[in-house]
């Protein structure tokens, strides 16, 4: 009799796979209210490599942390019109304390560009106070009726940037380089994703700005995800919150903002663009485990020699797990690193220690090379040291390689809404003219659950605006 997958195969249900995946790789569960989620320690380990290379890029724009309250008046919200309208059905809102009715509501942190105008228009008094460049790292809750873990929840971790700048340009120059240097660059080099940057139309801009930029990826089933923005605020929040200084010439100035996010949705992103039908595949740069090395069997010499093998790893600079539970067996403890998406694993038994070898298995490879999933290799146990970085950078690259030939092979350029609709549901994405589809085409395709994820240029680049000539709409369905 055939042996049961261990997940649903994803070309047979792709959120059901995805739901199989977070569960057995032990991700996180289902938190006990609706929406909620509890992040598991191997998810969590996943986040914190996330969070320690995201706040080093941040701070190296001379961004610091700071931390806001979590509850805010809800009369913060409606200063700006465009915002709490935005954020309205989502709000969660806290009306009783210690046990009596509080005197003005309170709002569950949806975001902070309120509570952080407040304070900014205590900070900011002339333009020697400018730029004032202030990251937190928290949590913030959004109401949601249709939860996903880590792609969707009602509370979720993240870090919202927030900088006050004396010009526009300084501002919009500052968004693009949070959307293009920071974010591009870490998931790109360090998540291996691949994605297209560009900007928000107006129906799909936050709440409350003059202009979104985006990142748009891919997923394995061909329906986007928006792996984080930035945004102009232009004055709005300023104007609503009084947030002015002192320019050089003595006058009163409205300063000009920015905000910009990331969060655990990565996660489920990392999920959906590299995962297999054998579990994840993590980006080594990302990996908290880069090689596990499995004892087959309890034998003395042999649990000696993996953990021998492991402290060489370690000192060649690889992240590295000794397995020696000997007394769960082998089979099972290498399908749970194989659906963990541990880069590579190096097994060892009594036969392979008498050859001197250790096998070699890779989690990410190639499925015309000798290297194909299931696949392993014979290495000698002195080479590992000198071979593993290598192995582990190939499989980097790997990753991007394939998540890139996925995006580039199923996107389609189309000259009607009705081609775009049809492209989006043969699972890929279409790309439009913007003069050809314009606000009531955008209407159109939302009747077909198709949304424009983004506008580019016909070179694919970032436009300076939405009606820039020859704009290019990408369209997609979209978690």
């Amino acid at each position: 009799m055939a042996k049961a997958p261990v997940l649903t195969p994803r070309a047979e249900d792709f959120p059901r796979w995805y739901q199989d995946l977070i569960n057995k790789a032990e991700l996180a569960d289902n938190g006990p209210v609706r929406g909620t989620m509890v992040i598991r320690p191997y998810g969590y380990s996943l986040w914190e490599r996330m969070q320690q290379d995201m706040d080093a890029r941040i701070k190296e724009t001379g961004t610091q942390n700071a931390y806001f309250p979590l509850l805010i008046p809800q009369s913060y919200l409606t200063r700006e019109a465009e915002h709490v309208e935005g954020f309205a059905p989502e709000l969660a809102v806290v009306t009783h304390g210690g046990g009596k009715e509080l005197e003005e509501p309170v709002v569950v942190r949806p975001t902070s560009e309120t509570i952080v105008n407040e304070y900014f228009s205590k900070w900011v008094q002339s333009y020697r106070d400018l730029p004032l460049l202030i990251n937190q790292w928290a949590n913030v809750v959004r109401w949601e009726l249709r939860p996903r873990l880590f792609l969707r929840t009602s509370e979720f971790l993240w870090q919202e940037g927030h900088t006050a700048h004396a010009t526009y340009e300084e501002a919009r120059d500052f968004a693009a380089r949070i959307h293009r240097h920071v974010y591009g660059d870490f998931m790109r080099e360090v998540l291996a994703m691949d994605f297209v940057l560009g900007r928000k139309t107006a129906k799909e801009r936050f709440a409350g700005a003059i202009n979104t930029l985006t990142l748009e990826g891919m997923m394995g089933d061909g329906k986007a995800l928006q792996l984080g923005t930035s945004h102009e605020l232009g004055q709005n929040f300023a104007k609503a919150f009084h947030t002015r200084y002192l320019s050089k010439e003595g006058k009163q100035e409205l300063v000009w903002q920015t905000s910009w996010g990331s969060t655990t949705r990565m996660v489920g992103a990392l999920v959906m663009m590299h995962g297999d039908d054998s579990g994840l595949r993590v980006p080594p740069r990302l990996a908290p485990v880069q090689a596990v090395v499995l004892a087959i069997k309890g034998d003395d010499a042999v649990l000696a020699k993996v953990r021998e093998i492991g402290d060489r790893l370690k000192a060649a600079g690889v992240r590295v797990q000794v397995d020696d539970r000997t007394d769960i067996p082998f089979g099972r403890r290498a399908v749970d690193w194989e659906l963990k998406g541990v880069p590579v694993r190096v097994e060892i038994g009594p036969r392979d220690l008498e050859n001197g070898t250790a096998m070699l298995a890779r989690r990410i490879s190639d499925k015309h090379s000798k290297h194909s999933r299931g696949g392993k290799e014979p290495v000698a146990i002195d080479a590992l040291a000198a071979l593993i970085p290598t192995v582990l950078e190939e499989g980097q690259q790997l990753l991007l390689d394939q998540a890139r030939e996925r995006r580039e092979s199923r996107t389609s350029d189309v000259t009607t809404i009705d081609q775009a609709v049809e492209a989006t549901a043969a699972g890929g994405w279409a790309r439009i003219p913007w003069s050809t589809l314009g606000p009531q085409g955008e209407a159109k395709l939302a009747e077909h659950s198709v949304s424009v994820r983004c506008l580019v240029t016909e070179e694919g680049a970032v436009p300076d605006a939405d009606e820039t000539p020859g704009n290019v709409a990408v369209v997609a369905r979209a978690y």
